[in-house]
C-alpha cells in the first residue's frame, strides 16, 4: 500500500482489565494458534457497553469515560486484539468474535476481505458528522471502501520506524543498526510479518541495493530473499527476541534488554515517561506508514447496536480522543478537531503541542513512506515463511 462512561468507573475499569488479562493469557497458552472462543464478562453483559476490540495502543484507560461524554453516554469496554490482523480475521471467520464484539480497531487492509465474507457492515457516514473534519488524503486510502461503501474509518494514523536508546546506540539513522553485529543480542523486531518483513525489505532495497520493487507487496523471490536474511540473523542470535504487544515492547526497552528495535512510536513515548533517553528514529530508508481503522462488526448490527456504534465512531473523531491518544502514544487521529479541542480546553491539553504532533506526523508522510500491507498478493506465502522463521 502507499500514501495507532463508565458511570461506575472503578468497578468498570477492574472489569475491563480482568477481561483484557484473560484474553492475553489465553493467547499465550496452548491454544494460541487455534481460533478459540470468547466469553463476555458478566459485568460487561449487564452494563451493555460497546465492546471495542482493538490494538492495545488505542486504549486510553480511565479516560474512556470522557469519550462517553462526547458520544452521548456510550460506555466502552476495551479489549486488546493483539494488533496482528491474521488472528483477528481468523476469530471473525471461524470463531465467535462477532458474537462478542461490536466495533473493531484493525490495521488497514483486510476490510474488503471481511466485507466480502459479510463479517463487517458499512458505515453510514451521515451518522458520523465528524467524518467531514478528517484530512482528505486519509479519507482516500484505497482499501477503506468496497463496492462504493465505506467499511473502514482511519481513526489512527502514523508512520513507524525504530525505538532506540541514545546512550547505547547513538543516532540510529538506518535500519542497518538492527542487523549490526556489534549489537548482537541487543536488537529486536516484532513477531508479526506485517511489520518486520517490510522494515527488512526497506533496508535491503535502499541500503543493500537488493532487487525489490515494492517493500509492502513482495514477489515470491523477493520475499524469499528477505526471509532468508531474517532467518540467518535469527540463527546467528542477532535478535534478543521477536516481541509481541505494546507491554512487552515497552518492557524490553525500559529494562534495557534491548537497545534498539523496530517498533511503534508509542513505545518510545512510554520509555521517556520512565525517564529513559529514548527516541524515535528517522531512518534514511524511510518509514512504514499505517492506519488503524475502525470497523463495524456485523454482530453489532444483528444486535441492534449500530446506532450506538456510530456514536462511538463519531466521538473518536471529536477531538478529545485525538488529543489524549497523541499525548499517550504519539499517534495522530487525522482530524483538525484535535487542535480545536485543545484550543477550547487549554488547561487540559497544550494547543501548541497538539498542533506540533499533527505537523510531525504530516511531515513523515511528506517524505519516503511504504505502506504496511496486511493482505499482499502472496499473503499465504508470507504466513508460511513467517512460520519457518518462528521454527528456525
Amino acid at each position: 500500500m502507499t500514501p495507532g462512561r463508565r458511570s461506575n468507573s472503578s468497578s468498570r475499569i477492574r472489569s475491563q482489565l480482568t477481561r483484557r488479562q484473560l484474553v492475553q493469557r489465553a493467547a499465550l497458552g496452548a491454544g494460541a494458534l487455534a481460533v478459540g472462543t470468547f466469553r463476555l464478562p458478566r459485568a460487561a453483559q449487564a452494563a451493555n457497553p460497546i465492546n471495542f476490540w482493538a490494538s492495545g495502543g488505542l486504549d486510553i484507560g480511565d479516560d474512556w469515560k470522557i469519550v462517553a461524554s462526547e458520544s452521548g453516554g456510550v460506555e466502552v469496554e476495551f479489549t486488546d486484539n493483539g494488533n496482528d490482523p491474521a488472528p483477528v480475521v481468523a476469530k471473525l471467520v471461524a470463531g465467535n468474535a462477532n458474537e462478542i464484539y461490536d466495533v473493531g480497531g484493525l490495521q488497514g487492509g483486510t476490510e474488503r476481505e471481511l466485507a466480502k465474507r459479510g463479517l463487517i457492515a458499512p458505515w453510514d457516514l451521515a451518522q458520523i458528522p465528524n467524518y467531514s473534519s478528517m484530512w482528505e488524503w486519509a479519507k482516500n486510502i484505497p482499501y477503506l471502501s468496497f463496492e462504493g461503501k465505506t467499511y473502514g474509518i482511519p481513526t489512527v494514523i502514523n508512520a513507524d520506524s525504530m525505538v532506540a536508546l541514545r546512550s547505547r546506540v547513538g543516532n540510529a539513522d538506518s535500519y542497518g543498526v538492527i542487523f549490526d553485529r556489534k549489537l548482537k543480542g541487543k536488537t529486536a523486531m516484532e513477531d508479526a510479518w506485517i511489520n518486520s518483513v517490510i522494515f527488512t525489505a526497506m533496508y535491503l532495497k535502499n541500503s543493500e541495493n537488493a532487487k525489490i520493487s515494492e517493500p509492502g507487496d513482495l514477489m515470491a523471490d523477493e520475499l524469499g530473499l528477505v526471509m532468508e536474511f531474517l532467518i540467518k540473523n535469527k540463527k546467528d542470535r542477532q535478535f534478543r527476541t521477536f516481541w509481541s504487544g505494546l507491554e512487552q515492547g515497552v518492557q524490553l526497552i525500559a529494562n534495557q534488554e534491548v537497545w534498539v528495535m523496530t517498533g511503534w512510536e508509542s513505545i518510545a513515548y512510554a520509555a521517556r515517561r520512565r525517564g529513559l533517553d529514548c527516541y524515535y528514529a528517522a531512518p534514511k530508508e524511510g518509514y512504514e506508514a499505517w492506519c488503524n481503522n475502525t470497523i463495524l462488526l456485523k454482530g453489532a448490527v444483528d444486535r441492534n447496536r449500530s446506532k450506538t456504534a456510530h456514536q462511538l465512531a463519531n466521538a473518536l473523531l471529536s477531538g478529545f480522543y485525538g488529543c489524549k491518544l497523541g499525548a499517550l502514544r504519539g499517534y495522530a487521529v487525522p482530524t483538525d478537531n484535535n487542535v480545536a479541542y485543545a484550543t477550547a480546553h487549554p488547561r487540559v491539553f497544550d494547543p501548541a503541542a497538539v498542533k506540533a504532533l499533527s505537523e510531525h506526523v504530516k511531515a513523515k508522510f511528506a517524505g519516503t513512506v511504504y505502506w504496511q500491507n496486511t493482505r499482499p498478493a502472496n499473503f499465504q506465502l508470507y504466513e508460511e515463511w513467517w512460520q519457518r522463521l518462528r521454527n528456525a
